[in-house]
């Protein structure tokens, strides 16, 4: 009985496909109930556009939850110049120059899809000599060249583009040879992934968990408020999401990296011993790490007041929130050592 490392691959190049910038979640979410579904778990969706899909296990007094934000980066008109361009707002973290030169779409309020692409207001040394195309990215000189005939705001207009169209990068998604995935937003479609074969393997295998299990997909977790309902009887939180691969970081792309502390708190420490000793009992490749500008849906939930024990792993990404790679081992890593947390008290 082994995880299918392409049944993953699948299904992260499928939501990877589908644009779902935090506040543009509803299509990804609506094909993540789907494939819950198919594989007989009950799903529920939040009044915020979550999802839950729920697993019954031997224990059904004491629950788990484990959770997987579907929301990603992206960006929002914030105006339109008189020369036809779009200025935006950054939806979610990210540095400015970290999508400059990416093809993108503009999506209209009633779903239209329009082309265009990323760059500075200074692009062309051939223009403006390479001192001024050096200058600072920022909201002030970061904009949206749309693809179509557009020379005024009225052009822009006329297309159906407006201020607060969601703003959507090609992801560039791409598999190596070498076992290496690259692409925008595996940061947390990935986990989305992970957790469908999670329950795959559980379900084809007629494996029970030890404990009732939510599965929770997130949708606001890149704005900091992704966590708004844990069931009453969970007990335990784990959110998986991408670990920090960079200086000074622990986690590298080959292990699954699990969370001692990130920017907001530390995380349980008895949890996170647990997770380690099964880690070690199971021949799982682990590291741990501590994260200086990051959070999880885990922390988000206890900052909101919930009483669970909480925990945060995943496989580890480097360049994240920029042109984002990992490797198979570490999602392979990552996805044992959840089956495994699974089935043991």
């Amino acid at each position: 009985m082994e995880i299918h490392i392409e049944s993953i691959l699948d299904n992260m190049k499928k939501y990877l496909s589908i644009p779902s910038p935090s506040g543009y979640t509803r299509e990804a979410v609506m094909e993540a109930k789907k494939d819950f579904e198919k594989l007989g778990l009950a799903t529920q969706l939040t009044n915020k556009g979550g999802l839950i899909a729920t697993l019954k296990g031997e224990n059904d007094e004491e629950h788990r939850l484990i959770s997987a934000h579907i929301d990603t980066l992206g960006a929002m008109v914030k105006d339109i110049t008189s020369k036809g361009r779009l200025k935006y707002n950054k939806v979610g973290g990210g540095s400015w120059g970290a999508i400059e030169g990416e093809n993108c779409y503009i999506i209209t309020r009633k779903g239209k899809k329009i082309r265009g692409s990323i760059i500075p207001k200074i692009a062309s040394t051939h223009t403006y000599g390479q001192e001024k195309a050096n200058a600072p990215r920022n909201q002030d000189n970061m904009f949206v060249r749309i693809d179509e005939i557009v020379n005024s705001k009225e052009d822009v207009l006329k297309l159906g583009i407006n201020v607060g169209d969601f703003i959507c990068m090609d992801t560039r998604t791409e598999v190596t040879e070498s076992g290496f995935v690259k692409s925008r937003y595996l940061d947390n479609k990935l986990a989305v992934a992970i957790v469908l074969e999670i329950c795959r393997y559980l379900k084809e295998n007629s494996i029970v968990p030890k404990y009732t299990t939510h599965f929770l997909i997130s949708n606001y977790e890149e704005c900091g408020h992704g966590i708004s309902f844990i069931p009453k009887k969970t007990k335990e939180m784990i959110a998986i999401d991408v670990g920090i691969v960079g200086e000074g970081q622990q986690s590298n792309e080959f292990s699954v990296s699990i969370a001692a502390k990130d920017k907001k708190s530390p995380y349980n420490f008895e949890f996170r011993n647990k997770l380690v000793d099964i880690a070690e009992e199971n021949h799982v490749d682990y590291v741990v790490d501590l994260y200086n500008f990051y959070s999880s849906d885990a922390t988000q939930g206890i900052l909101q007041g919930k009483d669970v024990n909480f925990a945060s792993l995943g496989p580890a990404v480097d360049a994240s929130h920029h042109y984002e790679r990992t490797h198979i081992d570490s999602i392979t890593n990552t996805t044992n050592l959840l089956i495994k947390y699974l089935l043991t008290e």
